[in-house]
């Protein structure tokens, strides 16, 4: 398996802008025929420029920094379930907030994880520019790099504003992805016990 894909950091190849976000989002404002110098909007470029600095805040992140001392060595092989990760995300299509919960299981052959550092590493991935689908294999692919166990299950259900406010407009709708490694893929026992957990409320 493949290290799970990581976004390079500082690229001396990447140009760096000569304006800063607040100047391009005060350029918007007036594009789309507002005055950005009004009372209401005088302070907005700024104050978008560092609520986007949170929300992709996951590129100033890597596996190795978020996962960093959170691995103990541990006899236990049954499985481990963190359902219910609350979560929000820019999708990269249209930079609109998608939204919702992430259920991330695994079964441990000989080291597992601290259940906070799961939901941190939720949180890296989806703060960065997303589509639902990669994200769901990257949080996957993570957990199996860091300690191998024997299988791997993520699920993630999500509410898309790109569809819902634009596009078919359907206020209801929800993506569901999943991403299956390990025992999780091949062994049917496994995974209907990993979605019967995610399933049941009670749990």
């Amino acid at each position: 398996m493949s290290k799970p894909e990581e976004i390079l950091l500082h690229d001396k190849k990447m140009e760096v802008p000569k304006e800063s976000v607040a100047d391009l989002i005060r350029k918007m404002i007036a594009i789309i025929g507002e005055d950005p110098n009004r009372e209401g909007l005088r302070k907005t470029p700024e104050r978008y420029e560092k609520a986007l600095k949170f929300l992709t805040s996951g590129y100033q992140q890597n596996i190795e920094t978020v996962l960093n001392g959170a691995t103990f060595s541990v006899s236990y092989d049954e499985m481990v379930v963190v359902k219910d990760i609350e979560f929000f995300s820019l999708c990269e299509h249209h930079l609109l907030p998608f939204f919702g919960k992430a259920h991330v299981a695994y079964l441990p052959s000989k080291r597992v994880l601290g259940l906070s550092k799961i939901a941190r590493l939720v949180n890296m991935f989806a703060r960065r520019l997303q589509i639902q689908e990669r994200m769901t294999s990257q949080i996957a692919e993570a957990i199996e790099s860091k300690i191998s166990p024997e299988g791997v299950g993520v699920i993630i259900e999500a509410r898309h504003l790109c569809m819902q406010m634009r596009g078919v407009e359907k206020q209801h709708g929800q993506a569901v992805t999943s991403a299956m490694l390990g025992s999780f893929r091949h062994n049917k026992q496994t995974r209907d016990e990993f979605l019967s957990l995610v399933r049941n409320p009670k749990h």
